[in-house]
């Protein structure tokens, strides 16, 4: 289910630009095991991807998967075994999401995107400064991720309609309280002025 396009301007206190030459866009597990989700925010997906390739921000991927019982942590208890597994079709990327060959994928096997995947130093190496959040599921990994990059001392940019979720309760309360203490909410008009003014 997608976000509710425009509804976030009600949680919106704190307005600023991402900077394209100190921000990377990470776009959070847009893989076919999660397809009737983010199907229907597809469009703001490849616009903000867009978007951010025309400001020369790079785009980093992650891909959620499961290779063995040593990872599963506590997510198989959470949801009854349902997991992505590695090497199965739902693990891989969607082709619709437009991944360019040269583009990182960061392969991780919990929410958050920094937990054992050196994601913080790859970024720190590069002078990355600032994050912009998108993909699925807007409050599972999108919003660990985004709580953890403000934690790791990364300004944070969270994408209110490249994100989606199972309702949009659920996606507008992850709004709510990012907007309260973790990120600022952007959408692609808002990136689009923030970046080219137009």
């Amino acid at each position: 289910m997608a976000s509710r396009r425009g509804s976030y301007n009600q949680y919106d206190t704190r307005k600023r630009n991402p900077n394209p030459k100190t921000s990377v866009l990470l776009v959070i597990d847009m893989q076919k095991y999660f397809s009737a989700m983010a199907k229907p925010m597809l469009p703001a997906i490849t616009t903000t991807t867009d978007l951010c390739r025309r400001a020369s921000i790079p785009v980093i991927y992650t891909r959620h998967s499961h290779k063995s019982p040593a990872d599963y942590g506590m997510l198989d208890e959470w949801w009854g075994g349902d997991l992505i597994l590695d090497g199965t079709a739902e693990a891989d990327l969607m082709p619709e999401i437009g991944r360019m060959p040269t583009d990182k994928v960061v392969e991780k096997c919990t929410y958050s995107a920094f937990r054992g995947t050196r994601l913080e130093e790859y970024l720190k190496e590069r002078g990355v400064e600032e994050v912009i959040v998108s993909g699925v599921m807007t409050n599972l990994c999108c919003e660990t991720t985004a709580r953890e990059a403000f934690v790791r001392g990364f300004r944070v940019f969270f994408s209110a309609d490249a994100t989606a979720t199972a309702s949009p309760e659920m996606h507008d309360a992850t709004l709510l309280n990012l907007a309260y203490g973790f990120a600022y909410l952007v959408d692609c008009d808002r990136l689009r002025k923030g970046l080219f003014g137009n």
